[in-house]
């Protein structure tokens, strides 16, 4: 038996465990990947972070500078592993966990490896597992290639298609970008996106955060419209697609036929394809028979810590267990107070 079990392998779970190594607690991450590198081995070839490397690290040690304006996906996954031996972290894998329950005082997890029991629980699966995909009328008959930005890999088999991305965030507009070089394509989005200014990156972005965090722990109204930001971050790619022109937003869909789209204005247009850039509920399908989830997974906490289950952590689930805490850099600060956290009940 564990005093601690980790539920994954990525950056969330690697920032605990370079805070429990301070401790005496029997604890093992429990990752259901082949191979370290967490979510990001699963995001398509030309991602990147949104910050250069020495604003993008995890506790205790500096991420490696970067060739590239952002470190790149392969960067980021070769980090992420040699932290984990840098810190020789102790991690089973792969193992899945389909069900935690409690009894008799203890916490069960069944996974693929068999049974497991601990005193204590934090599940850092993230997001990547539980991609959302809007009800759109029609969806279903769509008879061309349909994929979420989750299996997106880069855009060869796009070529000489016509294309719709869909949603207006960071991964749609990268996407787009990416795809618009051999493809002919359009832009799906329900609200007008919101470019970041060209000089605007992932530290201004965490430094917004932060302030919210201090000015919310003070007690303090904090007005996040006085620093007039955006949501895309104009990364390298983007930048050039907007010299393309193709940055362009077509406007919301009304439903799906089999070879094409209804836009809102009630326009027919077809499509080879459609990539849903929409992104994700909360991976936590696994917590389930410990209580009640809303819609996108989500479980009464305050901060990282379960309200309503004595023992349970959630860390790096973004805005919901704690601010930034879904990036590289920003979960270091709720992994630190997570584990002082567990620690103590532990004790009791």
């Amino acid at each position: 038996m564990h005093d601690l079990i980790i539920i994954g392998g990525g950056q969330s779970a690697l920032a605990c465990a370079y805070y429990l190594r301070r401790t005496d607690l029997r604890y093992v991450l429990l990752d259901n990947q082949p191979d370290c590198g967490g979510a990001w081995r699963h995001a398509w070839d030309s991602l990147t972070l949104f910050s250069p490397a020495e604003q993008s690290s995890l506790p205790g040690w500096w991420m490696p500078k970067s060739n590239h304006p952002f470190p790149t996906r392969a960067e980021v996954i070769d980090y992420l592993c040699q932290y984990e031996q840098r810190y020789e972290v102790p991690v089973n894998r792969p193992v899945e966990v389909s069900q935690v329950y409690q009894k008799n005082g203890l916490f069960q997890l069944d996974t693929s490896e068999g049974g497991f029991q601990s005193r204590a629980v934090i599940s850092a699966t993230g997001t990547w597992g539980n991609p959302f995909i809007p009800e759109v009328p029609g969806r279903a008959q769509f008879k061309g290639i349909q994929l979420h930005a989750a299996f997106y890999q880069n855009a060869k088999i796009f070529a000489g298609k016509k294309v719709l991305v869909v949603g207006e965030g960071n991964s749609g507009a990268q996407i787009l970008a990416e795809v618009s070089k051999v493809a002919k394509t359009a832009w799906a989005v329900r609200r007008t996106p919101q470019f970041l200014p060209d000089d605007v990156d992932g530290r201004v972005l965490f430094n917004v955060a932060s302030a919210k965090y201090y000015a919310e722990q003070k007690g303090a109204r904090f007005d996040a419209q006085k620093f007039g930001l955006g949501n895309i971050v104009m990364v390298p790619s983007v930048k050039e697609a907007r010299s393309r022109g193709v940055l362009k937003a077509a406007g919301q869909l009304q439903s799906i036929y089999e070879t094409g789209v209804v836009w809102e204005t009630g326009e027919r247009e077809g499509f080879d394809a459609i990539i849903w850039c929409t992104g994700f509920g909360y991976a936590t399908g696994h917590l389930k028979k410990l209580g009640p989830q809303d819609e996108r997974g989500r479980m009464p906490t305050d901060g990282t810590r379960s309200t309503e289950v004595p023992g349970l952590w959630l860390v790096g689930y973004g805005g919901w267990t704690g601010f930034a805490s879904a990036t590289v850099i920003g979960v270091g600060r709720s992994a630190r107070q997570t584990v002082k956290q567990v620690v103590g009940f532990l004790e009791e």
